[in-house]
């Protein structure tokens, strides 16, 4: 029996707050919401009622997600034309693919600390 319900959220180090806040407002449309007094700077950004990201605001830039132990995080999201248009809308880098055998489409884009995010819509067959 798995101890794991689902994933609760992801953190991720920023050295410019304010956009990486902005971008996943913008583009995936989560909200700002309650965080505790931390000492130090930072955001909570929610999907409905359920905080997924959280911000911490560093002095100097991280290392980029592409060749660490963990590449991506993902999301299900509800409207793929929507997802990428938003996407489009930004400067971000990104690119679309398909999961062989299903309905699955992706948009992974890189958020501009260098984290790999990928989008998913399941479509009808996600499991072919």
């Amino acid at each position: 029996m798995s101890l794991v319900r689902a994933l609760d959220h992801v953190n991720i180090r920023t050295a410019d707050l304010a956009s990486t806040k902005a971008m996943f407002m913008d583009v995936l449309g989560l909200t700002e919401g309650w965080r505790p007094a931390f000492p130090f700077p930072g955001a909570w950004l929610y999907a409905g009622e359920k905080d997924v990201v959280h911000l911490v605001q560093v002095d100097r830039p991280a290392e980029a997600s592409d060749g660490s132990a963990l590449d991506h995080f993902a999301f299900d999201i509800t409207d793929y034309e929507e997802a990428l248009k938003r996407v489009q809308a930004t400067r971000l880098k990104f690119f679309e693919t398909k999961v062989p055998g299903s309905s699955v489409r992706q948009i992974f884009v890189r958020d501009l600390n260098g984290v790999n995010i990928e989008l998913n819509w399941k479509g009808r067959n996600p499991r072919g």
